[in-house]
């Protein structure tokens, strides 16, 4: 096992970071380790409804995704169509420094993605939202 997968194991260090390593370096590790890895390209994404498609998109969301605030918290503390995965990986690429968001839904969003890794720590699997 590579020291990438066994970083991607630790659940009490899962949080958000900058990716440090290749994409594709990424990927082996994030399969080598048994995690599901929702990439998401944000290039260009502007205001919630498009960062919340992007996102759904990502991480495959069932199709009755409410497209909301709640239903994203409620769809990452879920995940269960996924099946029985050691952990997830939430990339984030091509991310601008405001999310493409106004500061309110900018806090929102950050908020639910740091409460997601709260949830999933909490049930002893990592969660971890990579930035490139």
């Amino acid at each position: 096992m590579n020291s990438l997968t066994q970083q991607l194991n630790d659940t009490a260090a899962a949080g958000s970071y900058s990716l440090q390593c290749g994409v594709d370096e990424l990927r082996t590790a994030a399969g080598a380790a048994g995690f599901a890895l929702f990439d998401a390209d944000l290039k260009g994404v502007k205001g919630k409804q498009n960062l919340l498609n992007a996102l759904a998109a990502a991480a495959a969301f069932p199709p009755e995704f409410g497209a909301n605030w709640d239903a994203l918290a409620d769809a990452l503390c879920d995940l269960s169509w996924h099946g029985g995965v050691a952990g997830y990986v939430l990339l984030l690429r091509n991310v601008s420094d405001t999310f493409g968001l106004s500061a309110n839904d900018r806090e929102i969003a950050q908020d639910i993605l740091a409460d997601t890794v709260v949830y999933w720590r909490q049930r002893n699997k990592a969660f971890w939202v990579l930035f490139a």
